[in-house]
């Protein structure tokens, strides 16, 4: 788990910049490791914020039995949202291909996984109800769609990949309106000390574009 402290600097930067500093901590990263693809954000003046990934993967192009057994496992999934760590993203990877025949996520499941810990989902499927999706909860999906037609989870606990970032569970989420990224948390040091070089390198490049002095001072000011 974070440090309050480790959260709230995570918490402070948008989700951009939280893929800057990963690069510069772990070159090895660079390219890989956060959502390539756009994915519609319901709701884009919400903040950024962190969760541990709660991974599912989902079907609902084609029926399925809803006998004794499907019901157990809606149950064991509950179990699974609610424990520890908790905040969540729930991170889902729609199996059908074309992803998005059906919604999993509208004004019932975003109040049921809010009521368990999670502060949204990211998924390559679709959503719906949009004005009435849980307050705070946030959605970045694949796209919108009106039916849930025969959504039901396949899997949970397994890794993931959405729109090319690849998530295990218990992952640490970074998202805002821009995407995704996993939070490598072993060097949470290493990666403040990032942002601060980071933000006095770029203040340093846009005072020289500001300031009128032409491109010789844009070039100094870059080379350092």
């Amino acid at each position: 788990m974070l440090s309050k402290a480790h959260s709230d600097f995570l918490l402070s930067i948008d989700t951009p910049t939280v893929c800057n500093i990963v690069e510069m901590v772990y070159p090895e990263r660079r390219g890989f490791g956060y959502t390539t693809k756009h994915l519609h954000c319901a709701f884009p003046d919400l903040p950024q914020m962190i969760g541990y990934a709660k991974t599912v993967t989902i079907r609902s192009k084609d029926p399925v039995a809803r006998g004794e057994g499907y019901m157990s496992k809606r149950l064991e999934y509950l179990d699974y949202i609610a424990s520890a760590p908790n905040p969540s993203w729930v991170v889902i990877q729609d199996l059908d291909d074309p992803a998005g025949y059906g919604a999993y996520w509208g004004e019932v499941q975003s109040n049921v996984h809010k009521a368990l810990g999670c502060v949204g989902t990211i998924t390559n499927g679709c959503v719906r109800d949009i004005p009435m999706i849980a307050p705070g909860f946030q959605m970045l999906a694949g796209s919108y769609a009106p039916s849930h037609a025969f959504v039901h989870a396949v899997d949970f606990g397994c890794e993931v990949t959405v729109h090319g970032m690849a998530v295990k569970s218990g992952d640490l989420i970074h998202a805002d309106r821009h995407g995704a990224i996993v939070v490598p948390t072993d060097k949470m040091d290493a990666l403040k000390k990032a942002l601060d070089d980071i933000t006095a390198k770029e203040a340093k490049i846009i005072e020289a574009a500001k300031s009128g002095k032409g491109v010789e001072a844009i070039k100094a000011a870059i080379k350092g």
